[in-house]
Parts: C-alpha cells; sequence; structure tokens
C-alpha cells in the first residue's frame, strides 16, 4: 500500500508540475508570476522530478518547435516520423539534450522569455544528485515493499518526467477524437485526463496554444486547469489577460 501511493504521488506531482510550470508557465508564459514564486515552482519540479529532471528552457525551446512544426518532419516528436514509441523518445532526448546542455543554439524565435536557472540546471545534471536522488528511490523500495513485483515499478522513478511527455506527445496525436481540424493529427484522448493533468486534450491545446484550460466541451475536465484558477484566486499566480477558452463546439465542428 504504501508504494502504490507513493509512486502514485511520485507520478501525479510529477506531471502536475510538468504540465503548470515547465509547459504551461515556461512554455506558453499562459500566466505570469512573481520572480520568487517562479523559483519557487522551479526548484519544487526538480525536487520532484528528481533524476529525470527536464530544463525549463530545454523543454521551452522543444515544446515551441513542436507547436511550430506540429507533425511535420521538423517537429520533434511526433509519432508521425517514428515507428514506435521507444524511438521517439530516443530522437526527442537527443534534440532536447542538445538544447537543455547548450550544445545547440534553437531559432530565435524559440528562444527566450523562459524560466532559465543554469545552476539549478547544472545541479540536476551532476551524477553525484542523480544518484544521491537515486538512492532514495531505491531505499525507500527496499524499506517499504512488501511483494518483488512492486520493484517493477522502481525504473519508472528514474524517468518519470521524459515518460509523461512521450506519453503525451505519442498518445495524444494517435489516439481518441477530435474537436478541431488544426492541419496535423492531435487528438484529445481522455474526457477527464486524470493520467497527465490534462495534457492529453492535446487537440484543443494546439487549438488555442495560449489558453491555460485545455478542457473545450462541457464534458472535458482539466484538473491542472482547476489548480490553477485556485491559485489564481489565491495570489499565487495572475490570470489577468490569460486567453481563457470561453466557446462552444457546435455539432459541425471536427469531431471525431
Amino acid at each position: 500500500m504504501v508504494i502504490a501511493i507513493f509512486f502514485i504521488l511520485h507520478w501525479q506531482l510529477s506531471v502536475f508540475l510538468q504540465s503548470f510550470f515547465l509547459h504551461r508557465y515556461g512554455a506558453h508564459k499562459q500566466f505570469t508570476m512573481s520572480r520568487g514564486w517562479e523559483r519557487f515552482f522551479h526548484l519544487l519540479t526538480y525536487l520532484v522530478q528528481g533524476p529525470s529532471f527536464l530544463s525549463a528552457r530545454g523543454y521551452a525551446i522543444l515544446h515551441r518547435m513542436h507547436h511550430a512544426y506540429s507533425d511535420t518532419p521538423k517537429d520533434p516528436h511526433s509519432p508521425e516520423n517514428h515507428t514506435n514509441f521507444f524511438t521517439m523518445m530516443l530522437a526527442t532526448k537527443k534534440i532536447y539534450d542538445s538544447f537543455a546542455y547548450r550544445r545547440a543554439e534553437p531559432e530565435a524565435r524559440f528562444d527566450g522569455g523562459m524560466p532559465d536557472w543554469p545552476a539549478l540546471d547544472r545541479l540536476s545534471q551532476s551524477w553525484p544528485a542523480r544518484i544521491a536522488m537515486g538512492s532514495f528511490y531505491v531505499g525507500f523500495y527496499f524499506a517499504f515493499a512488501t511483494h518483488t513485483w512492486m520493484f517493477a515499478l522502481l525504473p519508472l522513478h528514474f524517468i518519470m518526467g521524459p515518460m509523461h511527455g512521450a506519453i503525451v506527445n505519442w498518445c495524444g496525436h494517435r489516439y481518441g477524437y477530435r474537436n478541431f481540424d488544426n492541419g496535423d493529427v492531435s487528438r484529445n484522448t481522455l474526457v477527464f485526463d486524470f493520467l497527465t493533468a490534462g495534457e492529453l486534450f492535446q487537440n484543443n491545446h494546439h487549438k488555442f496554444g495560449m489558453s491555460p484550460n485545455f478542457a473545450a466541451r462541457w464534458f472535458e475536465i482539466d484538473p491542472t486547469y482547476a489548480v490553477i484558477r485556485v491559485l489564481g484566486v489565491l495570489g499565487i499566480i495572475n490570470l489577468e489577460g490569460a486567453q481563457v477558452m470561453r466557446y462552444k463546439v457546435h455539432a459541425s465542428a471536427d469531431a471525431e
């Protein structure tokens, strides 16, 4: 029971921070926050994602490229360009590393305006820090695992961040229904996205990239947006001027 709770908490917190901080804030600036809160969520994302921490700069550049070149040969992570999930992950990692580790410079339009904390990136990429965090996961499992099969979950903690991104970009461009014709193959995989905190509303998001609400139809539920609204009420983030989706999808829309 302890292992199950730990795994679910790690999964949900990791994907929430990826959606809330790296994606909606870092890549799109769908809302604003103070420098202090930005540093807080940046550090929290690192502590939660651990060895699989995704550089905010690397993530933002890659994601902006994804929107600009969605499902074309220049898309850094589209299932249209790969035969399986794993080859897409490896190809994405290569491109991500070039920007996260500052080995290459992106097109100017994809750079700037994202959280950038070089010292934290260096810490997250250091092997002593990775080994320390990985040792915590291993120790936790040895302390609380009650069945051998539970150790099959352990490797997933080490790749949590990239795994979430790969699930979203593979499933969100392969399985589900479409509300809009965006000129790509993006789809909405779940109507209540409890699995990836709203990220699997890919079709809606590709239509309205600057909206912090990824749900469009009355039956669609985006859990991250619910938290965003609470954080807005508390004054932790500022949603003033946010382009929140408020529209109806009519029967004539491209819904499948």
